[in-house]
């Protein structure tokens, strides 16, 4: 039942055509650049993405189970191979490595690391990788954990990274398979979740 469950979530396997997804890609290219690699950092980076992820998330936005004033309409009129083909594409780009305010950066290492052990955290690193390659395998593990579809982090933007697990925190951003995210940020200080963002946008895949 929860493979199940989980398949669903993230719309089982993206089988796109990189190249047709490329020219659909092009009005996405003004928010989030047209390699994948956005320069406001308030909007996410695309580049490397896991297609099943971006498929997941773009059918949530036309679902309404996740909502944004900008994604949610420009998801209405997309079809499940408009979809795919888009997931494609974007999974094929190289990310870009971010820089790191090194302040930050150490603070942000250690949870992203090794967790928290006061209030408990789990380490970023168990679903979302070393560097933050995200949890590619999740389809072939779903007997054991970590058994979420976890999105590639490495190279994203720090204020895009920040203003999610805000989401996630607050519960303004509730499509996360099983409240794994709701529960996480629930426990990260804001100086937490500022860090560890910093952390994860000078991460190289």
């Amino acid at each position: 039942m929860l493979a199940a469950c989980l398949l669903a979530a993230g719309q089982a396997l993206a089988a796109g055509n990189a190249a047709n997804g490329q020219a659909k890609a092009a009005v996405c290219g003004a928010c989030h650049g047209v390699d994948g690699n956005s320069v406001n950092p308030e909007w996410p980076s695309l580049a490397g993405q896991l297609p099943e992820y971006i498929v997941k998330q773009l059918h949530d936005f036309k679902a309404n189970r996740r909502n944004n004033e900008l994604m949610s309409p420009m998801a209405q009129p997309l079809g499940k191979e408009d979809i795919e083909d888009l997931a494609a594409f974007f999974a094929t780009q190289q990310p870009k490595v971010g820089e790191a305010k090194a302040e930050l950066k150490a603070r942000g290492e250690q949870i992203y690391r090794k967790g928290k052990h006061r209030p408990a955290v789990t380490a970023c690193i168990g679903c979302h990788g070393p560097g933050g390659e995200g949890n590619r395998e999740w389809g072939k593990s779903l007997a054991a954990p970590p058994a979420v579809l976890a999105p590639a982090l490495g190279g994203q933007q720090a204020a895009y990274v920040a203003k999610q697990l805000q989401d996630y925190k607050k519960k303004t951003r509730a499509n996360d398979v099983g409240r794994v995210m709701r529960d996480i940020a629930s426990r990260l200080s804001d100086e937490d979740i500022a860090a560890v963002a910093e952390y994860i946008t000078s991460l190289k895949r």
